[in-house]
């Protein structure tokens, strides 16, 4: 595959985007001890889908800071339905290095053209699969369907991975993201029956990385505090919202 930028979705010069890297891991790291488990089975220089579990709102920055490059890492977001608006919407398009989307799926197929793009381009596409935030350190709600979509339609693979210790933000907290083996799509159609099967093995991979994970109490206050400062979780405090019947352990 071509390394060349994704048309419509040029990445940022080489200095800014090692200044955002490196700031980010000083940055988290002053709070945070990070490390990457499996290096041994990402996929080498060339294009696929990184499949994340997302148990904060600090996951993204952990992939940009920490996940190793080449090829360049595009984060599926943000959340905003007017892309003009939002501080997520500001920070994703002054990094250039996001794939944004409504939440809506009113865009669903510029959506599909821009993922596809910049997995045409040689980079990588990370999607926090489960389309919100878990409420769980070692499990993961039903995966949507999109990262199978996005891997079927520009037949790269997909790489599982699990973000352990985020759930919670304690001073000085290991936090692991751990890879897990690739899955191929090779021969795989991007029809409905090929959608479903290859989220379904995306499910049972992501599962298996967080075997043996407990949830662990909250922290003080402080880091109480950073934990919910973004987080995006009203099914936890709105008993009128819904889910759609994703979340299994929300009580009727």
């Amino acid at each position: 595959m071509s390394q060349s930028s994704p048309p419509g979705l040029e990445p940022p010069g080489r200095l800014k985007h090692g200044f955002i890297r490196i700031g980010l891991r000083l940055l988290i790291s002053c709070y945070l001890r990070v490390r990457v488990a499996g290096l041994d089975k990402i996929p080498g220089d060339r294009a696929y889908v990184l499949n994340f579990s997302h148990p904060s709102w600090m996951d993204p920055l952990l992939l940009v800071a920490f996940w190793p490059e080449p090829p360049m890492v595009y984060v599926f977001g943000p959340k905003e339905e007017d892309m003009q608006v939002g501080w997520r919407n500001a920070l994703m398009n002054w990094s250039r290095a996001s794939v944004p989307f409504k939440p809506s799926k009113s865009d669903l197929l510029e959506t599909t053209r821009r993922a596809v793009r910049v997995l045409s381009a040689g980079k990588v596409l990370a999607i926090a699969g489960e389309g919100r935030l878990s409420d769980r350190e070692g499990a993961i709600v039903p995966l949507q369907d999109g990262s199978a979509f996005f891997a079927l339609r520009a037949g790269v693979p997909i790489v599982p991975v699990a973000i352990i210790g985020t759930r919670w933000l304690r001073f000085g907290k290991r936090v692991t993201i751990r890879a897990g083996e690739p899955l191929s799509t090779q021969g795989m159609r991007a029809n409905r029956e090929g959608v479903l099967e290859l989220t379904e093995r995306l499910q049972a991979a992501t599962d298996a990385l967080l075997v043996g994970v407990v949830d662990e109490p909250p922290p003080g206050p402080f880091g109480r505090w950073l934990t919910e400062l973004f987080a995006d979780r009203p099914w936890l405090t709105d008993p009128n919202f819904s889910l759609d019947g994703r979340d299994n352990n929300r009580k009727e």
